[in-house]
């Protein structure tokens, strides 16, 4: 089963720009590697039950977050490195993302801050499986992105701004 790394999400640069496109096609049309019935939160709000499927398209993992009638999808790419973005239903088009970060010990990955949590245990653990005692002792994992899609900054735990989810 095929789901990008976290370490090159950090150390990646996630889908920005003109004529960076993910996918030719519309993010809705594939059959799922898994799905996951977990719990989400958007824009901050408690955390409510949420479906997340993961979805191999082509050189795209797309991840379906449907919380009751709102559907959120966000697409990690790994070629010819990591980027990422969040599919705009209304202009069916991706939008940059600025932020990524994951808490290990809460199995929680955020986006743009609290704009979408969620608890993916599928998504980490597979992450501590590959990179073993890389992760030992690690909690909080964050990467910034410029508009430019490169990355600003990234921190590691104690090295994290006390604003990081």
């Amino acid at each position: 089963m095929r789901r990008p790394l976290l370490v090159p999400l950090i150390a990646g640069t996630m889908l920005v720009s003109a004529g960076l496109v993910l996918i030719a096609s519309s993010p809705l049309h594939a059959g799922p590697l898994y799905t996951l019935n977990t719990l989400c939160s958007v824009a901050g709000a408690p955390s409510s039950r949420c479906t997340v499927e993961a979805v191999d398209q082509g050189s795209v993992t797309l991840y379906r977050h449907r919380i009751g009638k709102q559907e959120t999808v966000i697409g990690i790419s790994e070629e010819p490195y990591v980027r990422m973005g969040r599919w705009n239903h209304a202009t069916s088009s991706w939008q940059p993302l600025s932020s990524a970060t994951a808490r290990l010990s809460a199995n929680t990955v955020c986006f743009n801050g609290t704009d979408l949590c969620v608890v993916n245990p599928n998504y980490l653990n597979s992450l501590r499986q590959e990179k073993g005692a890389a992760f030992n002792g690690r909690d909080l994992l964050k990467v910034t992105f410029g508009s430019d899609g490169r990355i600003n900054a990234y921190c590691y735990d104690d090295g994290c701004p006390s604003t990081a989810p």
